[in-house]
């Protein structure tokens, strides 16, 4: 069985704008590169939605990578080597707490996760995100309430170029919360990330599941 190429991010050493969203990321951003269009941001890539795992543990990189559906090969240019070097992985929140399970005993799994916990807090704006949730909960009546803070917490933090930090995105405007509700539906209500990982391209993947995700859209904007 012919073995799938990794999906790629690479830690940018030079100013970059994504092709596909048009955003300038600065330097030391987070981008995959398309063959057609170029730089993309983790947001236009669809990897927004995953957690970054640092090398170090072989162990626990192992079982992430076993549990993640999705996951991606974070690279960085070494100027002294003269060649990019892996960093870590970008893998599904499941299935870091998995292999966590598995790695570490109970209160060590307490530990990493309250650690994960104080910096996703420390990389949130509070109120920003707090402004953000009334936004969806206004647009979309219908979605479920367990899912409006974790959609708007996913869409504005800061560290990758997500939908959320966008320009748009902080004037509160309705594509944008529209933006981040979507790729919401597409990661955790369709098989989207299955078929990426099976190696769907990206545009043919998103149009398979289109239909199912306008169709959860259309009901969550009814109240």
């Amino acid at each position: 069985m012919e073995e799938k190429p990794e999906i790629k991010v690479f830690i940018s050493s030079r100013d970059s704008t994504c092709a596909e969203c048009g955003d300038n990321l600065g330097t030391r951003a987070w981008i995959t590169l398309n063959r057609e269009k170029g730089a993309l941001c983790l947001s236009c890539a669809d990897l927004d939605h995953l957690l970054f795992l640092q090398s170090g543990d072989a162990a626990l990189t192992r079982r992430s990578k076993k549990y993640s559906t999705l996951w991606a090969v974070v690279l960085k240019w070494s100027r002294a080597r003269k060649r990019y070097e892996r960093q870590g992985l970008l893998v599904e929140e499941k299935a870091l707490e998995l292999a966590e399970q598995e790695c570490l005993a109970d209160s060590e799994h307490r530990k990493r996760r309250n650690e994960r916990a104080a910096i996703l807090r420390a990389e949130t704006d509070k109120e920003y995100v707090r402004g953000f949730t009334e936004k969806i909960r206004e647009f979309y009546p219908g979605c479920p309430n367990r899912k409006y803070k974790e959609i708007a917490e996913h869409a504005c933090l800061k560290y990758s170029g997500r939908v959320g930090r966008s320009s748009s995105a902080k004037e509160f405007s309705a594509e944008a919360i529209k933006l981040a509700v979507i790729a919401h539906i597409r990661h955790a209500e369709t098989d989207y990330d299955i078929k990426l990982s099976k190696g769907y391209d990206r545009l043919d993947a998103r149009f398979s599941v289109q239909g199912k995700v306008m169709e959860i859209l259309s009901k969550w904007e009814k109240d």
